[in-house]
């Protein structure tokens, strides 16, 4: 808690230094050599944008006793520019433990460096793998998980790599192509194993597209292909996400390893989200890949599974099929401001007959506006005792 607390000071002193450097020096932003032509002149807000995002909730199992109070993650958020064509972002993970390994990279979600020249972008450092999925692209606070897909719950997608992308005039799509290390790697600069996807990103005003081709290497050589088809389409207030993703260690064996998800929601104003999901996931056969990791046998699955008190078994299958669902309802009671909201939801699914019931909120904790204001407010309490 003192390393927490320590850290959230230094953040907001860093906050408060580059604010008040800029209200001082209001040609500091701009950064720019007198040789350039003054018609690209474009002044560069250098502040960073600073978050925390927290999320708690009760929790409880039917039929069973678990259940109780919690945090489900504190999450860091940085987002700034270097330059006119560079920017960064950071996500990061205070409240979970390290990974095996005890690298401080382990509870980093992404931590990248863009560089961005008209309609071409280059991004390198940690990153979301392409998948085509609009499950898969929602933010982890945003996600039940007992509601999610055994593949979103598995997949290990925070990966090391680089991407390169191109986006028309009219920003209706953009094209991505992504290399970076395997969702299979235990072990960075060691295991030497890839991923490669290649993506179509849409948007127009009724319809998102989000559809990926993907290769995973799970062994040297040899590789997952994948095909995912993320769709949102939009009716006023209506909304509709249908993702169908197919995937194999062969392409003939594609259609072997399914998972297709429905969410319809709709939107009361600008306060109320109502919302239902429903979702298939087979695989007709023993993988020759695991995306847990664990390769387990198939008496030990069954086993496994009939142990586990959780709502969502540890395993699926080969040959059945699992079908997971559910519904909530979030709540924004600050109006135009989505920094506050109130959820209930209810999760099951058809292998373990159990209910998951979970109600809470999360929020986030804009750093860099409370630093704003404070130094307005000193400036302000200036200006008057003069």
């Amino acid at each position: 808690m003192k390393r927490l607390l320590t850290f959230l000071g230094a953040m907001i002193f860093m906050a408060g230094s580059v604010v008040s450097a800029q209200e001082v020096d209001s040609s500091a932003p701009q950064q720019i050599s007198s040789s350039e032509d003054a018609q690209n002149l474009e002044v560069v807000d250098y502040i960073p944008d600073i978050s925390l995002d927290a999320k708690y909730s009760y929790g409880h199992t039917i039929p069973g006793k678990s259940g109780g109070f919690g945090g489900d993650g504190l999450y860091l958020n940085i987002d700034g520019k270097i330059s006119k064509r560079f920017s960064y972002s950071l996500n990061h993970i205070l409240s979970s433990s390290a990974g095996e390994d005890g690298s401080v990279f382990d509870n980093t979600c992404w931590l990248t460096l863009s560089y961005e020249a008209n309609n071409f972008a280059v991004t390198l450092g940690k990153d979301a793998l392409l998948v085509g999925s609009f499950e898969y692209d929602a933010y982890d606070l945003d996600s039940y998980f007992d509601m999610n897909s055994m593949f979103y719950n598995t997949f290990a997608c925070w990966q090391w790599g680089v991407s390169a992308s191109w986006t028309n005039d009219a920003e209706t799509s953009s094209f991505i192509a992504q290399v970076a290390n395997s969702p299979f790697v235990e072990a960075p600069f060691e295991d030497n194993l890839y991923a490669y996807g290649l993506a179509w990103r849409g948007a127009w005003d009724c319809y998102e597209s989000y559809w990926t081709v993907n290769m995973w290497e799970y062994e040297r050589g040899k590789f997952v292909k994948a095909l995912n088809l993320g769709n949102m389409f939009y009716a006023g207030d209506f909304s509709l996400m249908l993702d169908g993703m197919l995937r194999g260690a062969r392409v003939k064996d594609m259609l072997r390893d399914v998972t297709v998800s429905v969410m319809p929601a709709y939107e009361f104003g600008d306060m109320f989200r109502l919302f239902g999901k429903v979702g298939w996931e087979k695989s007709h056969s023993l993988q020759p890949y695991d995306f847990m990791g664990e390769y387990a046998e198939l008496e030990d699955m069954i086993a496994s599974n009939d142990e586990t008190t959780a709502v969502m078994p540890d395993y699926i299958l080969p040959g059945e099929d699992y079908i997971f669902y559910g519904a909530g309802l979030e709540y924004f009671p600050l109006k135009e401001d989505k920094s506050v909201r109130l959820h209930a939801a209810w999760m099951s699914n058809n292998y373990t007959g159990r209910h998951a019931i979970t109600v809470g909120a999360t929020w986030k904790f804009d750093v860099t506006r409370a630093v704003k204001n404070i130094v307005a407010r000193k400036h302000k309490c200036a200006g008057e005792c003069k």
